[in-house]
């Protein structure tokens, strides 16, 4: 006789039809961002709706399986929503109704309290492992929270819940696991899938807090541990990255590369990776293996984002959403594609690769006037200001001898901020607690400093060009343009105050005095040089002494003004400024100065060599 099924069995079935349901919405292929949080939405609501039903009764052992299983689906697709406060309320309440269920209460609202009076009722129960599955999604919660201080507490209990979940259902023998998961409520992630994924991110997520507090040693043990559990290749990748980090924080830059390594042969679009041995090979002094760290990080982050489905054979806890703490994200963090590009260009071009460094700066110019502005606005505010990066790209051209082509940046920047520079500024002396770089009473006040300081080295740059082509007319046409602009800056001192005209802006000096006096020191100094081409001797040695006032160590303005003294027949004058220029030690390392403030690399050359000669046949010792 025809017996209509019970409650029991619809609401199982119908649990079972919703996870079969959600599997397959998810099985369809590759879907968008927001088709994910439509169907979990989807999802989420229909569970909620089913576990109402199913506590609109009196908690019973007889049911409680099929609620628990409910409510262990209901909150993966809370929680995979971020929706964790929902989840946790969830949760507390079905432990409970455990309590109730086993005739045990728990009279409190901390959470570690409950769950292990919840533990412990369940004890040897049927609903045991029910029980577990949730303690497994509050761990999930706790780790997305970054609340990993909770799940220090129930290590004891989460080790063990390891074990049962990853081993099976506990103490049966398999027969009896295989009938009894056979009859279990379908759940839509595996116990099992997320107790690995939960080990994993676990051990990177305290690996990345115990290196961030200094425990590089112990973070290193664990990791390493870590590297051997079950996971996707990008988390074990994780592993080893984190474990070069801690290596590279214990001075051990050799192993570290050996990690990162690693890491690559494990997941090939591990990043983080490539541009940490990037900064390894920059402590070492590995120019070539920088730059080929760099080329190689451009293109990867140019290809397209991986993607991670949803449900079905891929979990609905994704990675990404259990390990969200500052920490981590500290130390997988890597500068954008565009920054990157960046690097490589300046870095081509100062270690002698400056025709590759020029395609890569005119790479990274037509990037940024794409159409694509959108995507580059995200990116613009980590790189030089425009005009900046114009000042380089035409530098670099000069370097490449494409003078006509330098200039015509050059004309670029003078074009866009001559117009904006103010009439007079003053720079004063930074305030005591405030940083040398300290700069600026307003943006307004800064940019027209930059203005200024831009046009000027635009001109210079120029004139660098005009002394490649040996026109010394011209070069000494726009340096004295870049002069004239570069008189407009006052320094104000507060132990020294001289009368100085009412300006236009007002900032603090830092890193613009350094610029303003080098930028300074190299126009006098070439305007001299270009004198000395056209034989006005004494123009060129009025300019070369106050370049040295100036910008006292830059030994080109030192060496032709000995060279001047000695055309002008004061050959003793000659040879203690030779000495004395030789004798110093303090050198700007070009990796410090903008490439546009560097020596040009063509134009009248003086040979060292050849001085010392001279003045051994005067008898100067």
């Amino acid at each position: 006789m025809y017996q209509p099924p019970s409650l029991l069995e619809k609401w199982s079935q119908e649990n079972n039809e919703l996870v079969n349901k959600c599997k397959q919405e998810a099985a369809g292929g590759a879907v968008s961002r927001d088709h994910r949080q439509s169907s979990l939405r989807w999802c989420s609501s229909e569970f909620h709706k089913l576990l109402r039903k199913i506590q609109g009764i009196p908690p019973h052992v007889d049911h409680s399986q099929l609620e628990l299983a409910v409510v262990y689906n209901t909150c993966v697709c809370f929680t995979a929503q971020s929706q964790f406060s929902e989840a946790e309320l969830l949760l507390k309440e079905a432990t409970e109704r455990v309590l109730q269920v086993t005739g045990n209460n728990a009279d409190t609202s901390d959470p570690l309290v409950l769950w292990r009076a919840g533990l412990k009722s369940a004890g040897n129960t049927a609903l045991h492992p029910h029980v577990l599955y949730l303690l497994c999604l509050q761990w999930a919660l706790w780790l997305a929270k970054c609340q990993l201080e909770n799940i220090g507490e129930l290590q004891e209990q989460m080790s063990s819940l390891c074990e049962i979940v990853c081993d099976g259902v506990g103490d049966c023998s398999p027969s009896e696991a295989k009938g009894r998961l056979s009859k279990s409520p379908l759940l839509v992630m595996e116990p099992k899938r997320l107790t690995e994924l939960l080990q994993i991110c676990t051990s990177i997520a305290q690996g990345a807090e115990k290196l961030n507090e200094g425990r590089s040693s112990e973070a290193l043990s664990d990791l390493q541990a870590a590297s051997a559990l079950p996971a996707t290749r990008a988390l074990v990748a994780y592993t080893h990255l984190l474990s070069g980090s801690c290596l590279a924080h214990m001075n051990r830059p050799q192993m570290a590369l050996q990690c990162y390594k690693r890491a690559l042969e494990t997941d090939s679009r591990c990043v983080c990776a490539l541009y940490r041995s990037m900064l390894i090979y920059r402590q070492l002094g590995n120019t070539q293996a920088e730059i080929q760290a760099l080329r190689l990080l451009h293109s990867t982050l140019m290809l397209p984002p991986a993607t991670e489905p949803v449900l079905g054979g891929i979990q609905p806890l994704s990675p990404s959403l259990l390990l969200s703490s500052q920490s981590l994200s500290r130390l997988l963090s890597v500068p954008s594609a565009l920054s990157v590009l960046y690097s490589l260009a300046l870095k081509c071009v100062l270690s002698g690769r400056v025709t590759e460094g020029v395609e890569h700066y005119l790479d990274l110019l037509a990037a940024l006037h794409s159409e694509d502005q959108h995507a580059v606005d995200a990116e613009v505010s980590v790189l030089p200001r425009m005009p900046e990066l114009y000042l380089e790209a035409g530098t670099a051209l000069l370097f490449t001898w494409r003078p006509a082509d330098c200039m015509a940046f050059c004309n670029e920047v003078i074009s866009t901020t001559l117009e904006l520079v103010p009439e007079k500024v003053v720079l004063e002396e930074p305030e005591e607690g405030i940083g040398g770089d300290a700069r600026g009473l307003s943006v307004e006040g800064e940019d027209k400093v930059a203005m200024l300081l831009w046009a000027a080295a635009a001109y210079l740059v120029q004139g660098h060009c005009h002394a490649h082509l040996k026109d010394w007319k011209q070069a000494v046409t726009h340096y004295t343009r870049c002069i004239n602009l570069l008189v407009k800056v006052h320094l104000k001192n507060r132990d020294f105050q001289p009368q100085i005209p009412a300006a236009d802006v007002n900032v603090k000096h830092g890193k613009d005095l350094c610029t303003l006096q080098r930028m300074k020191g190299l126009s006098l100094a070439w305007r001299g040089i270009s004198f000395t081409q056209m034989d006005q001797l004494r123009e060129a040695l009025r300019d070369l002494q106050l370049s040295l006032q100036a910008f006292p160590d830059y030994t080109g303005a030192g060496l032709w003004c000995g060279e001047v003294l000695w055309r002008l027949g004061r050959k003793h004058e000659a040879a203690a400024c030779w000495e004395k220029t030789w004798s110093l030690t303090t050198q700007t390392s070009v990796e410090k100065l903008p490439l546009y403030l560097q020596d040009p690399q063509s134009g009248p050359l003086l040979d060292s060599v050849e001085l010392r000669f001279r003045i051994q046949e005067l008898g100067f010792t």
